[in-house]
């Protein structure tokens, strides 16, 4: 897709997991993540002579799909991927988003927004939002939740946040699909209110982002974030 300022690219992730050895447990969720990439269309150039020069559409693609984004269930420590999907309320999912830049320049990444459903549609109903309002994570602002994003990130380029343990009200089903939506922004541009990983504090009743200066996240209480796109 192509606007006026920015080249588009739109693509979906499927993860479809592995049958465990034992048919009676889950391990793995099956996940579908949209991924989409803005790139800007226009640049500054000195005042002097320019000859454009134009790379073949499949050398360019071939750059800009080195941009790869994850996310991944961890264990409670983070080292390494949790080997079973299986939770019990009280429990806390510990889930890490990931983007590998390749040869671009340093990124930093953002969870734009996670919603929970029982299919892989994520406006399929019943859904639940974790994540909304261009990275508030609204899950944490109920009075029975710890859900948090972990600061500092242990890299610009990976994003690790907690959400307590849940099941739909009035369904028995044991598999439920969390589908998130990940950008990036430029590792030196400072996080604003459109970029940026917000968590509602209780002990201050406060929103505080990852990094940046706090008022960035007070369109997460009023729900006046501007929406990606």
């Amino acid at each position: 897709q192509m606007t006026p300022d920015s080249l588009i690219y739109k693509t979906i992730l499927y993860y479809k997991p592995t049958p465990s050895g034992n048919p009676v447990i889950v391990r793995t969720n099956a996940a579908a993540v949209p991924i989409e990439c803005h790139y800007p269309r226009k640049g500054n150039v000195s005042s002097k002579a320019i000859k454009p020069t134009w790379a073949p559409f499949h050398s360019t693609l071939s750059v800009e799909e080195k941009l790869m984004f994850s996310l991944h269930l961890m264990n409670d420590d983070w080292s390494a991927e949790r080997l079973s999907n299986g939770f019990q309320l009280g429990e806390s999912l510990h889930l890490q988003a990931d983007v590998a830049s390749g040869d671009h320049v340093p990124l930093r990444l953002f969870v734009d927004d996670c919603v929970a459903t029982l299919s892989p549609d994520r406006s399929s109903s019943p859904r639940y939002a974790l994540i909304a309002l261009s990275g508030c994570l609204v899950d944490g602002r109920s009075d029975d939740t710890t859900s948090t994003f972990i600061s500092p990130r242990p890299r610009q380029e990976t994003l690790q946040f907690t959400v307590d343990a849940f099941k739909f009200a009035g369904d028995d089903r044991n598999l439920i699909y969390i589908t998130c939506h990940l950008k990036v922004s430029p590792a030196d541009q400072a996080p604003n209110p459109l970029n940026k990983a917000c968590s509602f504090n209780k002990a201050s009743s406060l929103w505080a982002p990852v990094e940046g200066t706090g008022d960035i996240c007070s369109c997460c209480e009023t729900g006046s974030c501007p929406l990606y796109g």
